[in-house]
């Protein structure tokens, strides 16, 4: 790539918000201008914070853009979801460095999504310009290691083809097969889960009403409850919040009708919500909240009414996020996730390399398992 240049850009207003989403695109809001501003701007994301915005801009030989990279230095592991703090022990532990480290990612959002931002007149080759690109920046800095997590398929693909390393992780997604009503979902499951179900969002909806909000419709007030409830849910697991209530306030502001506020009330007031982003064909689950003990509100708030919504708006599928096989009895399927990792230290990568070969083939057997778990009837699975 002698003849193509590379400039490393230390925040995302250093670029034009059309000329980033022109490379982006409008499928996947997460790497859109907007949402990656939002976090900057309400420091979410920001030096202190241990994210410094390196945003990658890779030129052809005549001068012009050929692709972005949304990238940031980073000085620990946390806000990720693909979790590589055992990797940083173990080469802290033979005397190596691993922070900083180079990551290409959407901070705090783990949504699979195309890293490698490529024009869409660029050359055919910029795909792998930029996979070299990237470590080339990793090894010239004498960084231990770049990743980049969530990634597409087709970007797992490339960066394995130029010998990074792939690593899989788990998630579940419900799938949108032409469903015309939520009673038209339900007919496809087995009739103990369609039961199930329906008992579930029954003693969820005795005492509660649900509503949905959207983009510069969300007050003030509405995003006050909410962080109030993501504090709730981030005490409850014994972590941080490391988004400020800043960025959601910018969210609506920015996003506007793709952002998609799911609230529970009771007569005394709102008391959980859910928050969640709308792509061309698909709704993100991401962060949620509740006050007080109230029966199936979570599945209620955060999965059926996401169904609803997707079914109402014509949506193929509902990403639900990781962790929690409970997912799959209420429709949610699991799906392989990607991302792809460079290790500068040749025989520290030769032992990540071999421990994630085993990883993939655990996760692929874990995948089989969890299939056979499936609610839906054989003749829809």
């Amino acid at each position: 790539m002698s003849d193509w240049s590379v400039k490393l850009h230390e925040g995302i207003h250093a670029i034009p918000a059309e000329i980033w989403d022109g490379c982006a695109g409008a499928d996947n809001p997460f790497i859109s201008h907007a949402f990656l501003s939002a976090l900057e701007d309400s420091k979410s994301v920001c030096p202190d914070a241990g994210w410094m915005p390196r945003h990658i801009a890779l030129h052809a030989p005549d001068g012009t853009l050929a692709g972005l990279c949304p990238a940031y230095f980073k000085m620990h592991s946390w806000g990720e979801y693909v979790f590589d703090q055992r990797w940083a022990q173990a080469f802290e532990a033979a005397g190596g460095h691993y922070y900083p480290k180079l990551l290409s990612a959407v901070p705090f959002s783990p949504v699979t999504g195309p890293r490698l931002l490529i024009h869409p007149d660029a050359p055919a080759e910029t795909s792998v310009i930029m996979t070299d690109a990237i470590r080339q920046i990793c090894e010239s800095l004498e960084f231990s290691s770049a990743h980049i997590t969530f990634c597409t398929v087709e970007e797992s693909n490339i960066t394995t083809g130029r010998d990074w390393l792939p690593r899989l992780g788990v998630q579940y997604h419900w799938h949108n097969n032409g469903y015309k009503s939520f009673d038209d979902f339900l007919a496809a499951l087995s009739s103990r889960k369609r039961k199930t179900i329906k008992r579930e969002r029954r003693d969820a909806t005795a005492d509660l009403t649900f509503h949905v909000l959207r983009g510069t419709d969300i007050t003030e007030a509405d995003w006050a409850d909410f962080y109030r409830f993501y504090e709730n849910t981030i005490d409850r697991k014994w972590s941080s919040a490391y988004l400020t209530p800043e960025f959601f306030t910018l969210l609506s502001q920015r996003l506007g009708e793709r952002v998609v506020l799911m609230q529970a009330r009771s007569d005394t007031g709102t008391v959980a919500a859910a928050l969640n982003l709308m792509g061309t064909d698909t709704l993100y689950g991401r962060n949620w909240g509740c006050e007080g003990e109230w029966p199936f509100l979570h599945f209620e708030l955060c999965y059926y009414q996401a169904i609803d919504f997707a079914i109402a708006h014509g949506l193929k599928r509902v990403e639900a996020g990781a962790q929690g096989e409970h997912k799959i009895q209420r429709g949610y399927q699991p799906v392989l996730t990607h991302s792809a990792h460079w290790l500068c230290n040749s025989s520290f990568r030769n032992s990540v390399s071999t421990f994630l070969e085993h990883e993939r083939a655990a996760i692929k057997e874990r995948i089989d398992e969890l299939n056979t778990l499936s609610p839906y009837r054989s003749d829809e699975s």
